[in-house]
């Protein structure tokens, strides 16, 4: 983690879903900056220019799903901590998230859901 306050990149292709994450991590952690990308490519070159500490991803985002993106993240950033979040909650999923190294959590974004998320961030 970084000496400031920590940076989360909030990644989906869906604002109504970056906007409920922003502000339930707003509620939970007031103190943490965030950025949102609204597809992988987006936040790859986000990330290249400012590293966040955390990044949410969705899985099925139009062009780079959020497993291939988790993918390059760790590629370049292993230090990254990855949630998936995603509607998207079948065994492959979860099997593919555990493989790539990021922690799952099921979509609908709830306070439950991102606490779990802000939880496993902070671990």
């Amino acid at each position: 983690m970084t000496a400031s306050a920590p940076l989360l990149l909030i990644v989906d292709d869906s604002r109504t879903s970056r906007t409920l994450i922003r502000a339930m991590v707003g509620q939970l952690r007031p103190e943490w900056r965030t950025l949102e990308a609204s597809s992988g490519e987006e936040a790859l070159a986000m990330i290249e220019q400012t590293p966040p500490d955390f990044v949410t991803l969705d899985i099925n985002m139009t062009g780079m799903n959020g497993l291939e993106t988790a993918g390059r993240i760790r590629l370049k950033h292993p230090d990254i901590r990855i949630v998936i979040c995603t509607a998207n909650i079948q065994e492959s999923m979860r099997h593919a998230a555990e493989k790539a190294g990021v922690h799952f959590v099921p979509k609908r974004i709830t306070t439950k859901t991102v606490t779990e998320a802000v939880s496993y961030f902070e671990a």
